[in-house]
């Protein structure tokens, strides 16, 4: 019997918890009758402000540069990590558990706050913002990429054993092969998570097309904003398309 009726049960808490929910969010959807005020505002985004291109191109490659440095760095510290952090390949019990708990650390602090603490330490510029984005990299990819290695195929494994191979190439040539297409595909999703993340980053001093567009909001350069928010767009678009050409070729 497909329906059970503990399912009853499910449905009412769920109904419970989006009404608190809306409660605490203040959702309400009557506030659209003011959508005239939306589509005045988004009429001054047009024309575009073509003016300033050459210089949205150099901050987009900025972003571009920023975010593809972050996360390539949190991939190549993640994966060592990982393997420490994976409950078949780790050393040791003590060394697993202090690993994972310290994954779950990083990655419980959000950009945004390493850019801060960054920042201030190091002053402004895309710098700070590299470092933040690898950090929590190293926290998000180290977790998916042990859970990945958790759930390989333990027979190449024993094979490289089989002919006396030591542990650390054992683990290379006989766990890396089949998980690296899903650890691409991770890094390819936290890339273009990172983009985005850089944006926000920009807000606070990191530079970039993020930075432009705050200060362009900021100004009330709307056709502007319309122009950083295609750039936006045409970059994330980019790096998902390159992502998936990348994965095609290894898979």
């Amino acid at each position: 019997m497909w329906f059970k009726y503990r399912s009853i049960f499910t449905v009412i808490l769920l109904l419970v918890l989006v009404f608190f929910s809306m409660r605490l969010t203040e959702f309400d959807l009557s506030k659209f009758k003011e959508f005239r005020n939306m589509i005045d505002f988004l009429s001054q985004w047009f024309p575009m402000d073509f003016s300033k291109l050459p210089a949205m191109i150099h901050d987009s490659l900025e972003t571009l540069a920023l975010a593809f440095l972050g996360s390539f760095l949190g991939l190549i510290f993640a994966l060592p990590i990982s393997f420490m952090a994976a409950v078949n390949t780790s050393p040791s019990k003590y060394l697993y558990h202090f690993t994972r708990f310290s994954l779950s650390f990083v990655r419980s602090i959000p950009e945004i706050v390493f850019g801060l603490i960054l920042l201030t330490a190091l002053s402004l510029g895309p710098f700070p913002a590299v470092l933040a984005i690898m950090f929590h990299n190293v926290g998000v990819l180290g977790k998916l990429i042990s859970e990945l290695i958790e759930a390989s195929d333990p027979g190449p494994q024993e094979a490289m054993k089989a002919v006396g191979a030591k542990k650390g190439f054992g683990y290379l040539f006989s766990i890396l092969p089949q998980i690296w297409p899903n650890v691409l595909s991770h890094y390819f999703y936290r890339f273009e998570v990172a983009i985005r993340t850089s944006l926000i980053l920009g807000f606070i001093g990191a530079g970039g097309i993020g930075q432009r567009l705050f200060n362009d909001f900021k100004t009330f350069q709307y056709s502007s904003v319309s122009l950083d928010v295609l750039m936006i767009m045409i970059l994330v678009i980019m790096v998902d398309l390159i992502g998936s050409y990348v994965r095609n070729k290894v898979i």
